[in-house]
């Protein structure tokens, strides 16, 4: 007979699979916690390979809808109502990979790295342009940071949305060069106002077609007199710049701190010999020294979940495809929790923690989960009531129940759907412990 697993484990092993996979699948919490710590390490670090899951979600094609009707006619009622449901396909196109992959880390940072780059359709308007950033970036979410800022910085969204089209040699628009270094890259403090301006040159002679996320450069429009950008004087390009901030020492220290903040803890410091696993900034070294860090076993590095993370992880346990629930309203009540893909408030991307646990989120978390249980396959309830507490727990990977909570669930326990509402809206289900 296997020992059984110590409550430190239980720790590690659930804090690993809900930061880095959204959560445990049905039996993938037992399971790893009889085969161990560095067995579970290795699991959630899987990606790139074959996915059965991810490959039962049909490619969305979304068409190139052109350049804003002008007026109020059929013709631009039909556009914007085709604009809506594009962005709705959208969302629960995203939503599903999450949820049904057998492999998650990739959409796991993807969805790390939408916040870190956060564009939101409200500024830029159409699905398919949120669309091929979202595919930039899944390409690098774990591979070369050098190779996604190259990338991002002459991405079609993120031009829109920061307003680099209105960038000009004659008037200089600093939107995208000011929030690419202090909220991308290098952090706040870290540059000057001089920095800001030459960067900003830099970046034009760049125009984005909206409509489709193409970005072309155009030489004639292009600031092309050398430019000391954070103490380096040369001829620069998007792609010149990008590489410049990424070499500088300050954006290992930015980046690793940032994931160390959505990860770990918003509590605690990263420690400084982090940044040494991102030195060549390969993501995948970083995201592995994470996974290895001793800081899983720490009680003050608790992280509230993000209403996003927090439905995914739900429909992941109880096998609910989300293209499955009502899009309108699955839409509507992550929105009302604060958080809704594709649509961060503000380049900052989304608040995190405490402001995730109130009394309104709670609302919706409330009819959200009743959405999902109502869909949901409850066979990992088929025990005898006096166990179902603890399968409760072992099937959403909660390291324990506190006494309240375990009190209030068996009083639940007769009914195997109003257990599993009662679970998922926990305060440690709520909370990665």
């Amino acid at each position: 007979m296997r020992p059984t697993p110590s409550y430190e484990q239980r720790l590690v092993t659930a804090r690993l699979l809900h930061r880095f996979n959204f959560g445990p699948t049905p039996g993938q919490y037992t399971d790893l916690l009889a085969r161990g710590i560095e067995t579970t390490q290795s699991a959630v670090l899987e990606h790139g390979l074959a996915d059965p899951g991810l490959d039962s979600v049909a490619p969305l094609v979304l068409a190139n809808l052109g350049p804003f009707p002008e007026g109020n006619t059929a013709a631009s009622t039909a556009f914007w109502n085709t604009i809506e449901l594009d962005s709705t396909k959208l969302v629960m196109w995203w939503l599903d990979r999450m949820a049904v992959s057998r492999y998650p880390l990739s959409e796991r940072m993807t969805w790390f790295w939408h916040g870190h780059w956060a564009t939101s359709i409200s500024g830029v308007s159409y699905p398919l342009t949120m669309q091929k950033q979202n595919n930039t970036l899944r390409t690098h979410a774990l591979a070369n940071f050098g190779d996604m800022a190259r990338a991002m910085v002459v991405d079609g969204a993120l031009n829109v949305w920061l307003n680099n089209n209105e960038n000009y040699i004659q008037s200089p628009n600093e939107n995208l060069a000011r929030e690419f270094m202090e909220l991308m890259t290098l952090g706040v403090n870290k540059f000057t106002q001089h920095d800001v301006t030459a960067a900003a040159r830099a970046l034009t002679g760049y125009s984005t077609d909206q409509s489709n996320g193409n970005v072309t450069f155009i030489p004639k429009q292009h600031f092309s007199t050398p430019l000391v950008i954070l103490g380096t004087k040369s001829k620069l390009n998007a792609e010149s710049f990008a590489s410049l901030v990424v070499s500088k020492d300050e954006n290992a220290r930015f980046i690793t701190d940032r994931l160390w903040f959505r990860f770990v803890s918003g509590s605690t410091t990263a420690p400084a010999s982090l940044a040494g696993s991102f030195a060549s900034r390969d993501i995948s070294s970083l995201v592995s020294a994470l996974v290895h860090s001793p800081a899983w076993t720490n009680p003050a590095n608790a992280l509230v979940k993000s209403p996003v993370e927090w439905f995914v992880g739900a429909c992941r346990a109880l096998k609910v495809r989300p293209s499955a629930l009502d899009a309108n309203d699955t839409q509507w009540e992550l929105s009302q929790m604060g958080q809704l893909p594709f649509n961060p408030p503000n380049v900052g991307g989304w608040t995190y923690g405490q402001a995730w646990l109130s009394g309104v989120a709670f609302q919706y978390r409330f009819e959200l989960a009743q959405s999902i249980v109502a869909k949901a396959d409850l066979a990992p309830l088929s025990v005898s009531k006096s166990k179902m507490v603890q399968a409760c727990a072992d099937w959403l990977g909660v390291p324990d129940w506190s006494r309240r909570t375990a009190s209030t669930l068996a009083t639940a326990v007769g009914s195997p759907s109003e257990l599993a509402l009662v679970a998922l809206l926990s305060p440690e289900y709520a909370v990665s412990a």
